[in-house]
């Protein structure tokens, strides 16, 4: 065999895996975009990845092993009772005001507190499970704080930040797996992996300063007190102090830069 014909089917071979890159790549975007739908709580159009049905039948599905992990629910009564208090006058008010505007609640929220005593975490499932960890719950202080700390989660639910993220998790894998198939280079494909998750962490802080917001117009639309969600931030401050990654490098902003956002939302909000 000459050198010149194994040149050609080099060249021929790298074309092939460049335009079968290109298609994959292609399908994956039209496909991404294709899944859009406006969130009318925040105005916003999504490209998600489930319909609510899913993210509720996900998060429901999820639910058992959130709920060991974190060392099942408290075995205090009157604690669990504190926590769905709140939750559920956060839900009544925010029931009020979409049924003004002709809509109701989409997920069936359900709040949950868990046994775990070192964990100082909250967090929602997609579909409307809450959970807050015990260690969290001892260091607020108030209705208010926790109020607060509920309403950011369920507004991670309403802006359906879980399905937004399931989408651009599935694009990202699908065009690093199109730059390994175009490239044939490990090097290259790595690169686009990291590339991707730096992207998806970006968005992730923007979730999280967005569930802020959302939290806050809850807290206030409930009767608490919204500027408790700055106590918030300083109780996470200070028990995260020393353990945090830089804020570059992580999905969440850091308390400190969230407090300065807070407030500017506390201010707009006092104008409007």
């Amino acid at each position: 065999m000459s050198d010149e014909s194994s040149r050609g089917r080099g060249c021929s071979g790298g074309g092939l895996r460049l335009i079968v890159a290109l298609v994959i790549a292609l399908g994956s975007f039209v496909v991404y975009w294709s899944r859009s739908d406006e969130n009318p709580v925040t105005g916003e159009t999504q490209h998600v990845g489930l319909s609510e049905s899913e993210e509720i039948a996900l998060g429901l599905q999820a639910e058992p092993e959130m709920l060991q992990q974190y060392g099942g629910l408290h075995p205090d009564a009157a604690a669990q009772a504190r926590v769905e208090r709140v939750g559920r006058r956060l839900l009544a008010s925010l029931e009020k005001t979409l049924a003004a505007q002709g809509r109701s609640v989409p997920y069936p929220f359900k709040f949950h507190l868990l046994r775990d005593p070192r964990t100082v975490n909250a967090f929602a499932l997609p579909g409307g499970q809450v959970f807050i960890t015990e260690a969290l719950l001892s260091l607020l202080k108030t209705e208010d704080e926790v109020a607060c700390v509920l309403g950011h989660e369920i507004g991670h639910v309403l802006a359906r930040h879980s399905a937004e993220q399931l989408a651009k998790s599935q694009l990202t894998q699908q065009i690093i797996g199109a730059v390994a198939v175009g490239s044939g280079s490990y090097d290259a494909t790595q690169l686009a992996n990291l590339a991707g998750q730096l992207i998806n962490m970006r968005y992730g802080r923007e979730d999280e300063l967005q569930a802020d917001a959302l939290g806050l117009r809850l807290a206030k639309e409930a009767g608490y007190d919204p500027r408790a969600m700055i106590t918030v931030m300083e109780v996470l401050e200070k028990a995260t102090a020393g353990a945090r990654q830089p804020e570059f490098a992580s999905t969440h902003p850091s308390p400190a830069n969230r407090i300065q956002r807070i407030k500017e939302q506390l201010a707009k909000m006092q104008t409007e």
